[in-house]
């Protein structure tokens, strides 16, 4: 073969055919794509044809993102697409600035996680600090925390819990996917020389009222809405030590 006739421009390869995608793994993509919010397997379910296997679907699915940019993960026992977590610094410059939460709230946030159903003086008792009502409704307003019930106990206290917005937001399965003592003790936010009788209890976050709660009142204000115990609202930050 002479010089001339190497030099010549070959054909344009054909590209290299795509794999058969089964109509049903094809409508489960496009659902989780188009969606505003997790899908439950129920829903994915009742658009797919008779048979399909929902579970091993988005299996396959899962294994087929886990390389890419965009994984499917499973949070509030939901399904949803989201940016692979080594890739989130990079867009992060793009997305609004998130407002940051005060020391307080963040402590009140976590109590609320681990100790749900919590009232604002069980809060209080635990921080060791009164709680303003101020820093409640932040957490309300973010759609983490929510007004379950009353206490039966002088006052009838209103008890708080967390949402499902708050295990999407984290990226959480379930609520029991929270750090326990050892996992929280690695990454240095308990000293590691505390006392051997600390404990970190199993987060429940059981939408089922307990025993020692009643329902809210069907008229009651789930917005911002002030307890019947709370003290005259202080300003952002004055949380106080407690007496």
């Amino acid at each position: 073969m002479s010089g001339e006739a190497a030099r010549e421009p070959q054909p344009p390869r054909e590209p290299a055919p795509m794999p058969h995608r089964p109509t049903a793994l094809r409508l489960v993509e496009a659902m989780l794509f188009a969606a505003g919010e997790p899908l439950d397997e129920a829903t994915l379910m009742a658009r797919l044809p008779e048979g399909a296997d929902v579970r091993a679907l988005l299996a396959e699915l899962a294994a087929d993102y886990a390389p890419r940019g965009v994984n499917l993960v499973r949070v509030a026992g939901k399904w949803m697409l989201r940016t692979a977590p080594d890739l989130g610094f990079l867009l992060a410059r793009d997305k609004p600035e998130p407002r940051r939460l005060s020391r307080a709230a963040l402590e009140t946030l976590a109590i609320i996680a681990y100790h749900q159903p919590a009232t604002r003086a069980e809060i209080e008792e635990i921080r060791g600090v009164s709680t303003n009502k101020g820093t409640l409704d932040v957490l309300l307003a973010a759609g983490w925390v929510r007004l379950r019930g009353r206490r039966r106990s002088p006052g009838r206290p209103v008890t708080y819990g967390t949402t499902e917005t708050f295990l999407v937001h984290f990226g959480l399965d379930t609520i029991r996917d929270l750090p326990g003592l050892d996992e929280l003790r690695g990454t240095g936010l308990i000293d590691a020389r505390v006392s051997a009788g600390l404990t970190v209890p199993l987060p429940n976050d059981d939408a089922a009222l307990q025993d020692d709660e009643d329902p809210l009142e069907s008229d009651f204000d789930l917005s911002l809405a002030p307890e019947p115990d709370s003290e005259p609202e202080r300003e952002e930050g004055g949380d106080e030590p407690g007496g």
